[in-house]
């Protein structure tokens, strides 16, 4: 029988969505980052194995593919063409999901090389790498070794101190490896639309930790806050950012937000126990759900081929 379970972990990504904006209130950026990352990815590998399992049922329905799998009683479903419609509507999910995954990576791959190459044919003092454009744009660039890209423009508009600043920011998204937590985030908002709100709620999470790490470098909190409103302003000013796909840059994300947060002191903050309970009760819901029906199925099938009894 095809047992409604694999609807759940379909549906729990929605409720998740909601609780996830609270995170980055409730609890230190460093903290709210792992978090939003491990329940992300939880629900995302949930969602793909319902739908893979929702189109393997589909498959079992037909006559070729319940041979090959050596059925000899038909799969239990209360309808088979509920189940049929079900497994199109799974596949279409999952393939679209997979196009525009294997597009992005393809564009995050495009980009990031081409800045490589950028970078390789200019001097680096440091880890540090100034490209000679008017326009101004800053970002840390992951790979090997890791550097921070900023450009002539950017200098000219941020006084010395600023600048230093700038860079304390930078280099907290290389030394925190934050690029991998952005790539797990946009795996999973492939996976499933309302994980896509997740993302950008990770992203943030991951400038807020950024900010707090150059607040501590540079021992001012509102220096960061300037450095990091006038930096925005002049990326704003100059039109659409060129930095690579999937980078991470003091003028990305809500400045408005991140501007106002280092304005305040810094205090000790923890998870809310109800929000933790809450975020804790979806994702278990979620992967519990998904391995009860996986179980189920298995037994369905173990049914069919006659390897268990009815």
């Amino acid at each position: 029988m095809l047992t409604p379970l694999f609807v759940v972990p379909l549906v729990l990504p929605f409720v998740l969505c909601l609780a996830t904006s609270r995170v980055s209130v409730w609890a230190r950026p460093t903290a709210a980052l792992w978090i939003l990352t491990a329940t992300t990815l939880v629900s995302a590998v949930a969602c793909v194995v319902s739908l893979a399992a929702l189109v393997l049922t589909g498959l079992f329905l037909v006559p070729g593919f319940a041979r090959f799998s050596h059925f000899v009683r038909h799969l239990c479903t209360p309808s088979a063409h509920a189940a049929a419609g079900l497994a199109i509507l799974a596949a279409c999910a999952l393939a679209v999901g997979g196009l525009r995954f294997a597009q992005a990576a393809v564009r995050h791959g495009r980009t990031l090389r081409a800045a490589h190459r950028q970078v390789a044919r200019l001097p680096v003092v440091g880890d540090l790498c100034v490209v000679d454009s008017p326009r101004p744009d800053a970002y840390a660039l992951p790979g090997r070794p890791h550097r921070i890209v900023v450009t002539a423009g950017m200098l000219r508009s941020l006084e010395a101190t600023e600048r230093e600043a700038l860079f304390a920011h930078e280099r907290a998204h290389n030394a925190q490896r934050h690029h991998y937590f952005l790539t797990a985030a946009e795996i999973a908002a492939h996976c499933h639309p309302a994980l896509r709100r997740v993302r950008s709620e990770i992203r943030l999470a991951a400038e807020l930790a950024a900010d707090e790490a150059a607040a501590r470098a540079v021992g001012d909190r509102k220096l960061v806050a300037v450095a990091v409103a006038r930096a925005a302003l002049a990326s704003h000013e100059a039109g659409p950012s060129t930095r690579p796909y999937l980078t991470l840059g003091a003028a990305t994300g809500p400045v408005s937000r991140r501007v106002a947060t280092l304005l305040k002191p810094s205090t000790a903050r923890r998870v809310s126990p109800v929000l933790a309970f809450l975020l804790a009760l979806a994702v278990l819901t979620s992967a519990s759900a998904t391995v009860a029906a996986v179980l189920h199925l298995r037994h369905e099938v173990g049914e069919a081929q006659g390897l268990i009894p009815r």
